[in-house]
Parts: structure tokens; C-alpha cells; sequence
């Protein structure tokens, strides 16, 4: 999965969103079929996130479809409609155990097939906002290779567990931390919840740090005011940028004159520290230099 900062929740009832999505400076936008729209408009909506994936489809980013939950009467009505616009992921809401996650795959993957051959594969992000799919965090990154990443879901986790949402998260950190470790574990992305206080910019700015600290790949966001806080909190600072540059070159070299030991101003230069460059590099946006494992130690 392509690296993320920020994923832009619009509401799939609002063509003017829909059709502006890709103005707005997220790298990716998640057209939104379940919360955001009344019982009512769900029909209604779901035709014209079809029409927007085939029509207005926005350009240079990433696109997500957050479909009805298993539990509800909608959601094999939202894939018919939403796999034939082929968007890059669906988002499953309220994603509860490996077996959530493998029966919405399989059918995406039914569809695909009757939608014929030659189509772009939709992988698959996992909502996780209840207690039992935080419990069953790994068994769920791990369930199918199809999927690709999980978010968290504080908003109904707090409301499940009788906790008071606060802008400091205290409530929500052992949730995030057991998601992330599940994601690395299984290789997936980790994704953040949104921060709930639209006007709270100082709050935002604050939350986001915290949470690229803590490991996510990226962050939710529910206004596009904050986007720019969010990519900036994923980004790495100029100064990692330059130390990251130096020790893949200094990697690189020791590679092609066969040394089997390399520092950098004092340090050494072993595997880990080549990976953490690589993955400073990548978030943004760089194409890390490649290495072998037997690039040496100091």
C-alpha cells in the first residue's frame, strides 16, 4: 500500500465534495456510504459515488470507499455499485474478526469476477471500533493478503466502552498502540482515528505529532482544514531528510566496494539504522536507495 499521510473522510451524498476531492491536498479521500449518510439517502448516494469513481474520479491520489457495515441490510447493495467503479480500497466499518474481513472479500472478489477480467484488484482497509475488533487486532491485519491496512475507529470505541473522548486521547492510547503492533506485525498500514475537534487547530497539530510518534503510517481526518497539519506531521523535517540522504550513500558505497563495516560520523551504520533511513525516505516520498543485508557493522 502507497504511503498515506492523510486519508479525507467526504460525505457520499455531497456531489460537491465528491467532485472536488482531489483540491483539497489529501493523499487520499474516503468517500463515506455509512455514517455520513442518512437511511434515507443511502441509494441515492451510493449511485453517485459510483458515477464519481467513474466520472470525476480525482487524479494523483489515493481513492477509498467506506461501504455499510456486515450488520446492516446495505452493505452487499454498496460493493454491486461500488466495485464497478473500481476505487483503490473499500473501508469495512466495524470490522470485528478475521472472519468480517475474509467474507467482504470474498465478496469483492465475486464481483470482480463478474465485472470481468483486466480490472485493477480493490484491496481492503478494516475500520476497528469496538472493543472485540481491537482484541482481535493481529487475527485481523493477518486474515487475508488482500487487505491492506486498518484504522482506528475512537468515536463508537469510546462510546462501547462508557470512556469520555478528550483531546488528549489518554482513552484511546492502549487501542492505538495494540493496533500499530498489530499492523507491524502483519505487515499492513496502521492508520489513526480522526481528531474530533474541527476548530481545536493547536489540538490537531498536537494530536498528530503524537500519533506519528507513536508509529502510524497516517492519519483520518474529517475536515479539510485538517489536511496541511496532518501531511506536516507525517512528513519528515528537512533535517531527518539530509541525515537519511547521507547514510543510504554512505550504505550504498560500502556496498559496492565490498566493505564489510561502515559509520558515519562516528555512528555505525548497521541494519536497522539503513532501515530507519529507508523508511524516513519513503514517507517522503523518496525512493530509498537499495542494499543488501550484508552491508556491514562498524
Amino acid at each position: 500500500m502507497k504511503h498515506y499521510r492523510s486519508l479525507l473522510f467526504m460525505p457520499g451524498n455531497n456531489p460537491g465534495m465528491l467532485a472536488s476531492a482531489g483540491a483539497l491536498g489529501a493523499d487520499a479521500a474516503i468517500f463515506d456510504l455509512e455514517d455520513a449518510v442518512a437511511r434515507t439517502e443511502k441509494d441515492a448516494a451510493r449511485i453517485l459515488v459510483r458515477n464519481a469513481l467513474t466520472e470525476l474520479r480525482p487524479e494523483g491520489i489515493g481513492v477509498v470507499v467506506r461501504i455499510n457495515a456486515l450488520d446492516t441490510p446495505f452493505w452487499q447493495d454498496d460493493i454491486a455499485e461500488v466495485v464497478k467503479g473500481g476505487p483503490d480500497f473499500i473501508l469495512q466499518p466495524k470490522c470485528t474478526s478475521p472472519e468480517d474481513a475474509r467474507t467482504l472479500i470474498a465478496a469483492i472478489e465475486e464481483r470482480e469476477r463478474e465485472y470481468g477480467a483486466g480490472r485493477k484488484p480493490i484491496r481492503l482497509l478494516t475500520l476497528l471500533e469496538t472493543a472485540a475488533g481491537i482484541e482481535n487486532a493481529f487475527a485481523i491485519a493477518s486474515a487475508h493478503p488482500k487487505l491492506a491496512g486498518m484504522q482506528l475507529g475512537a468515536e463508537d470505541l469510546t462510546l462501547e466502552l462508557g470512556a469520555k473522548r478528550t483531546p488528549g486521547g489518554e482513552e484511546i492510547l492502549y487501542a492505538r498502540t495494540r493496533l500499530i503492533m498489530a499492523c507491524k506485525a502483519a505487515g499492513v498500514k496502521s492508520l489513526d482515528t480522526p481528531y474530533p475537534y474541527v476548530t481545536d487547530l493547536e489540538g490537531l497539530e498536537k494530536d498528530a505529532a503524537f500519533s506519528a510518534q507513536l508509529g502510524f503510517d497516517g492519519k483520518t481526518v474529517i475536515s479539510p482544514q485538517h489536511v496541511a497539519a496532518v501531511n506536516r506531521a507525517f512528513t519528515p523535517p528537512e533535517e531527518q531528510l539530509r541525515w537519511a540522504r547521507r547514510v543510504m550513500a554512505v550504505a550504498r558505497k560500502a556496498e559496492e566496494e565490498g566493505k564489510g563495516a561502515v559509520s558515519l560520523d562516528g555512528m555505525m551504520i548497521d541494519l536497522p539504522i539503513i532501515k530507519r533511513a529507508q523508511l524516513i525516505l519513503s514517507r517522503a516520498g523518496e525512493a530509498p536507495v537499495s542494499f543488501t543485508e550484508d552491508t556491514a557493522h562498524a
